[in-house]
């Protein structure tokens, strides 16, 4: 599969972590661990330390993964199927229903982290993992197996599929251009926390989004 005209970027949230978001930002781990902004915690703590502590970027030395806002490059993500089934390494139990997905153009984040000082990177796999590589050249891109990224059917490329791309520090919230939610009520409850006046991207219902 060729690399696609606009890459679009995916982070997952949980829905009551959204109002912090429209006012700060897409923290990096890192950040969320200084500032403790309100909302609840979906990843796995254990992954969150090694990416905070161990794994470091090739293509930025010194510059550690959780140092980073994390997008994938799809929805329905590897992640989400573990929020789904109540993985037993997840604290967070709640389930998918109350998950977002925040959806970005690639292009158009690499050209804000450039103006403004933020380095940025893309894996071939799961950056989470001891074993991944990572690239800061646009012109690499079809190094991702984008066939991997875009199937249901993951478990032989489960690693591939969880591609990712990182930005130092923080992600800009005017940046979002599309909200997909699991129901109306999650629907109604996005439309509450976004900005009267501000940045309102689109939200929608999606189900293909989802397990």
């Amino acid at each position: 599969m060729p690399v696609p005209a606009r890459p679009k970027i995916y982070h997952i949230c949980h829905v009551d972590r959204l109002a912090s978001i429209v006012a700060g930002g897409l923290l990096s781990d890192a950040e969320v661990q200084r500032l403790a902004p309100p909302g609840t915690v979906i990843g796995m703590s254990n992954i969150k330390q090694r990416r905070l502590t161990e794994l470091t970027l090739d293509s930025h030395p010194g510059l550690y993964v959780g140092q980073c806002a994390p997008f994938y490059f799809c929805p329905r993500s590897v992640m989400l199927f573990l929020i789904h089934r109540r993985n037993p390494e997840l604290t967070y139990k709640g389930g998918q229903e109350p998950i977002v997905h925040l959806e970005a153009d690639l292009y158009d984040a690499v050209a804000w982290a450039e103006a403004n000082g933020r380095r940025w990177a893309f894996t071939l796999s799961n950056a989470g993992s001891y074993y991944f590589e990572d690239r800061a050249d646009l012109a690499q891109l079809d190094q991702i197996d984008w066939t991997a990224v875009a199937t249901t059917q993951w478990p032989a490329v489960k690693e591939r599929k969880q591609a990712e791309f990182l930005v130092e520090q923080s992600f800009p919230w005017h940046l979002i251009e599309r909200i997909g939610v699991y129901s109306g009520a999650i629907n109604a409850q996005v439309a509450h926390a976004l900005p009267v006046g501000g940045h309102r991207p689109p939200v929608a219902v999606l189900p293909a989004w989802y397990y």
